[in-house]
């Protein structure tokens, strides 16, 4: 961890992020409903800045974001933080970062000040119920200047090589100092909390629910052990590619909305998913570039499989809470059945076994030796599908 970062702010931010979502889903999903353009373009024009009656939504799942013309003819990006996800100081750690990484001429999707120079607003025109961090009457939101690219299919040796300076050049940054609101990249967070849900809202039952959480459940204490001592900082923590812009030779980064506290190789892996021989070799030129600006601790390597369960289980309980949006319903109409739960239990399920293949590969002392000879669970499955990657990408 970051010496000017102690635990207690971790746990604090920890509980401060659990308190954030404790609205109940149904209720941020009719907030959002009731997001009209014209509630939006009022909002913009609230803030200072006159509109034309022209507002354009963009794809998004987890927040609401619109394109917004103003009066001069030019396009801003209005984004509308999900109600209940976050609270003002997590949403303004973000920003901080984010101006933070342009005064570093780092190419990232800064947020606009508004005309008063703040840089988040918020729309508080429901009565409110009170009683948590982000009461269900507020909508924060913020601007951005429109940004024009495309995501890349694949990478290149020299792009590659090219993302692993720009993301070395961004650690430099989130190394520099703390964001003691944000939530920390571990069990407790990815995985424990989201069992916690399910538990409560009864979204597994039998067998099923036995093999799902026992499977979780393994593959967080296996990450306990391997992230202890491990450094950390201010990370983008969902740096897939949908989410970097390639435009004229030059890559941009966008979309920190998950940025949280965590190791340097979470934003590695997820940039380079894959497994096997030629993905071993791009790692290798993506942590050449990298260490032209900050050296790279090869041995959190070893964390990629690790880190991608928690990914997994993540993943799974986000679409669980969001169930009541009708956009989630329509983009993943498969959530919730027979299937869709016996896949994602095989899947896990398999997922651990390859990380105790892992670790057993790469034999270390302490933990991670006890884990990698840790037989696997008796109600393990063989996996059908090994493309579990297939829609990570609406995160």
């Amino acid at each position: 961890m970051c010496d000017d970062e102690p635990a207690v702010e971790a746990t604090e931010a920890a509980e401060a992020t659990e308190a954030s979502e404790a609205i109940e889903a149904s209720e941020a999903t009719d907030l959002f409903l009731s997001l009209t353009p014209e509630r939006v373009l009022e909002a913009v024009e609230a803030s200072g800045l006159a509109c034309r009656p022209v507002c354009y939504p963009l794809n998004s799942f987890e927040n609401r974001v619109y394109e917004v013309e103003l009066e001069d003819r030019s396009r801003i990006v209005a984004k509308f933080y999900r109600p209940g996800r976050w609270n003002a100081e997590q949403i303004l750690e973000e920003h901080s970062f984010l101006a933070e990484l342009d005064a570093e001429e780092i190419p990232v999707c800064t947020v606009r000040p508004f005309p008063d120079g703040e840089t988040l607003r918020s729309i508080e025109d429901v009565p409110p119920e009170g009683g948590e961090d982000v009461p269900p009457d507020r909508f924060y939101y913020s601007l951005a200047d429109r940004r024009g690219g495309r995501a890349p299919d694949e990478l290149g040796g020299a792009t590659i090589e090219r993302l692993g300076m720009f993301i070395g050049r961004m650690h430099n940054v989130g190394a520099a100092r703390p964001a003691p609101s944000r939530p920390h990249l571990d069990a407790d967070h990815y995985v424990r909390r989201v069992l916690r849900w399910m538990e409560r809202n009864h979204t597994l039952a039998g067998t099923l629910k036995r093999r799902y959480f026992a499977a979780a459940e393994a593959i967080a204490d296996i990450a306990d052990d391997l992230l202890e001592g491990v450094t950390t900082h201010r990370i983008h923590a969902d740096l897939h590619l949908g989410n970097v812009l390639l435009r004229d030779g030059e890559l941009r980064v966008l979309d920190f909305d998950d940025m949280a506290t965590g190791p340097a190789v979470q934003d590695l892996w997820l940039a380079l998913p894959g497994r096997g021989r030629e993905m071993e070799h791009h790692r290798d030129i993506f942590i050449a570039g990298y260490e032209r600006f900050r050296p790279f601790d090869r041995a959190t390597l070893r964390l990629i499989e690790p880190l991608r369960g928690l990914r997994l289980v993540r993943y799974t309980g986000w679409l669980a809470r969001r169930w009541d949006d009708p956009a989630f319903r329509a983009g993943w109409p498969h959530f919730g059945t027979d299937e869709y739960w016996e896949r994602e239990t095989s899947d896990l399920e398999e997922q651990l076994a390859e990380i105790r293949r892992s670790l057993a590969r790469h034999p270390a002392s302490g933990p991670l030796a006890d884990h990698a000879s840790v037989a696997p669970l008796p109600e393990e499955e063989a996996l059908t599908n090994k493309d579990y990657f297939w829609d990570w990408e609406g995160d």
